[in-house]
């Protein structure tokens, strides 16, 4: 049997975010969804800084395009998903922590604008929720 190598200590918090987007597929979805209709992502990506604390952030899209440029269009490929993001499909968002970033790109069932219905919460209160969840404080 192959085993997987061991986690690097500054590598955790990698898994830390796939794992919470995991679990919290749906709020996510439906946050997407709503700061996508309260148009706050059409020249934004949601993002989340692992540093202090896990919170939400706003990356615009042209820092990205400019982050790509000064590390040699190694970004290249994020940017072709930024460019194909469907947010009716999916979600798509940035973890950053320590100069590094790690992207998150998923589909629901149902569909973001449907968790967005059936959570029944806003923009806010889900942010609040979220950012709870990933600090720790609550259960998903």
């Amino acid at each position: 049997m192959f085993a997987a190598p061991p986690e690097k200590p500054e590598d955790e918090w990698r898994r830390i975010l796939a794992d919470f987007a995991k679990t919290n597929d749906r709020d996510l979805a439906a946050l997407s969804w709503g700061l996508w209709q309260d148009k706050q992502l059409e020249e934004n990506v949601i993002g989340i800084d692992m540093m202090p604390t896990p919170h939400f952030i706003y990356c615009p899209k042209s820092a990205i395009a400019q982050l790509n440029t000064n590390v040699d269009n190694r970004l290249r490929e994020i940017l072709g998903i930024l460019d194909g993001f469907n947010p009716e499909k999916e979600v798509l968002i940035f973890g950053i922590c320590d100069g590094q970033i790690k992207l998150i790109n998923f589909e629901t069932e149902p569909p973001p604008p449907e968790c967005f219905t059936e959570v029944g919460a806003d923009v806010n209160t889900l942010l609040d929720r979220l950012e709870a969840r990933l600090q720790g404080k609550v259960e998903a």
